[in-house]
């Protein structure tokens, strides 16, 4: 059980990382550090929401 809990918890990161990161870009002029940015966000997004999905999975064995 909890193994769904912390999935779900990631996958819930993985949204809010990647809201903060366009809320930022809204808000605050990056200059040449957006690319670098986004790209360390949508890497952080990515790897916790592959991380809560595999957490998540309900294969069923037979």
């Amino acid at each position: 059980m909890w193994k769904e809990k912390l999935g779900g918890y990631l996958i819930d990161v993985s949204k809010y990382v990647l809201t903060g990161i366009v809320i930022a870009s809204l808000f605050k002029d990056m200059g040449n550090n957006k690319l670098l940015v986004y790209g360390i966000g949508m890497l952080v997004a990515g790897f916790t929401l592959l991380s809560g999905l595999l957490l998540t999975n309900k294969k069923e064995k037979k």
